[in-house]
């Protein structure tokens, strides 16, 4: 019964054929091409941690004494959320341990998205076809680094309230309608109470829902296109050599979901992070000593700190020194992400379909740019803790300050000229052969052979 069932379903819809189709999907084998799979296993852990999580955080701002185990706060006043916080944390069973897990699948999963976007810049992935998933991907790092601050921020301890005065200070620094734009994030000149509740909304649902739109359909479209691939014997721009999605590729990817997982795992249990009963509650005159935000927001807080005092008066309107490192430089950034496929692709004359990947010595000025930019805002994370490396370099912290200012651009540039030579070096003792070149990886147990669509 259950066979005639299944065949008159599938004589209807045409289940068995897709199911084929699906599984005999072709995807290349190199290491590189992991990395977006680790960012969406993070994801599926922060949503499986996130679910835990709210069941017992209270996103309120209402003022309460706290009254549980941990002595040291016994007795102080603070809000709803951070005694929901410290409860998770110590009284709550495997409260830390997951809170903790969450934490570290958040730090990896924007790392994750950041090395898979500089893979897809170093090796040419972003042309064409492929300019509308590039794009995708940039917007999918914008909504992770957001809901990243946005969850680091709603604790209400002292260090994520610190974080939150900083982006109401952006918010304001910007000309005419900075205050309109508080006003509508805040709900009220800062602290206002209606931020925390808000910032819970963002965090597990409206950005959760857009990140996994984008996720969909970045998936979609790779699926559509077909993997890129590097050059090799065998491989060519109408074709994708590689394993099968079952059972090679998939039982590869359950694995590498498990390496994922327990990774998360022991960092949740045996490295601390974010001690929030620390910090103690956020009060608005207070900060806390040594305050650093997460790592991918730290370079933000190095233009913050490094950037000259400059303010200015323009038709009336006072342009806040804040107003350049914290919108004017995330601004470009982002623009010039969206718009690096098309300015190549303008620069260079070169529109044509691309399947085949490039080695990044074989495009020296691409790779040198590329290097050149990671320095760049490198130089800024350092930046970050300028205030750390003067005290442990027992420096003062303007001098720092002015070595640093120094150094964010000296040495973008130095890094790309030395990259370019290198670049240079490279490709002169090992040429690209005529039509190919040599994987990168070892070669698979099972290669296979699929044609791309015209």
């Amino acid at each position: 019964m259950v066979k005639r069932l299944a065949r008159w379903v599938d004589d209807r819809i045409g289940a068995s054929e897709f199911a084929r189709s699906v599984l005999n999907k072709v995807f290349p084998d190199h290491w590189s091409f992991m990395l977006g799979e680790v960012a969406m296993y993070c994801f599926i852990v922060l949503i499986v941690t996130g679910i835990y999580l709210t069941f017992f955080f209270d996103a309120s701002a209402r003022d309460v004494v706290y009254a549980g185990s941990y002595k040291p706060l016994q007795g102080l006043h603070m809000s709803e959320a951070y005694r929901s916080t410290v409860q998770l944390s110590f009284d709550v069973r495997a409260g830390l341990v997951f809170r903790q897990i969450h934490h570290w699948a958040a730090l990896l999963f924007v790392a994750a998205i950041v090395m898979h976007l500089s893979r897809v810049f170093f090796t040419g992935a972003f042309r064409r076809p492929r300019e509308l998933n590039w794009v995708v991907g940039v917007t999918l790092l914008i909504a992770v680094v957001f809901n990243g601050f946005s969850g680091y921020s709603l604790p209400d301890d002292l260090l994520s309230g610190t974080g939150l005065r900083i982006a109401y200070s952006i918010a304001l620094s910007v000309p005419v309608v900075g205050t309109w734009l508080a006003f509508l994030f805040f709900g009220g000149t800062f602290p206002a109470e209606a931020i925390t509740s808000r910032l819970f909304v963002l965090h597990v649902l409206l950005v959760p829902a857009l990140i996994a739109i984008l996720l969909s359909a970045h998936l979609a479209i790779v699926w559509r296109q077909k993997h890129s691939q590097f050059a090799g014997p065998g491989r060519s721009e109408r074709n994708v050599v590689g394993s099968y999605l079952w059972p090679t590729y998939a039982a590869r990817s359950v694995g590498l979901l498990a390496i994922v997982f327990s990774v998360l795992s022991l960092l949740g249990g045996l490295a601390q992070i974010n001690p929030v009963w620390l910090y103690g509650p956020f009060q608005a005159p207070a900060v806390t000593t040594a305050a650093q935000p997460d790592w991918y927001m730290g370079w933000l807080e190095g233009a913050l700190r490094i950037f000259p005092a400059w303010r200015m008066h323009v038709f009336g309107y006072t342009v806040s020194e804040v107003f350049w490192p914290g919108v004017v430089l995330p601004s470009l950034t982002f623009l010039l992400l969206y718009l690096w496929p098309f300015i190549e692709a303008r620069v260079t004359g070169d529109r044509a379909e691309h399947h085949l990947l490039d080695r990044p010595r074989d495009r020296a000025g691409r790779t040198a740019i590329g290097a050149g930019v990671i320095a760049f805002y490198a130089v800024l994370t350092v930046a970050g803790s300028q205030d750390i490396i003067a005290q442990h370099l027992h420096l003062g912290v303007p001098s720092v300050t002015y070595t640093l200012r120094v150094a964010v651009f000296a040495l973008p540039l130095a890094v790309a000229l030395l990259t370019r030579k290198i670049c240079h070096d490279l490709a002169a003792a090992e040429p690209l052969p005529e039509g190919w070149s040599e994987p990168l990886a070892p070669p698979p147990v099972e290669i296979v052979n699929e044609r791309r669509r015209d």
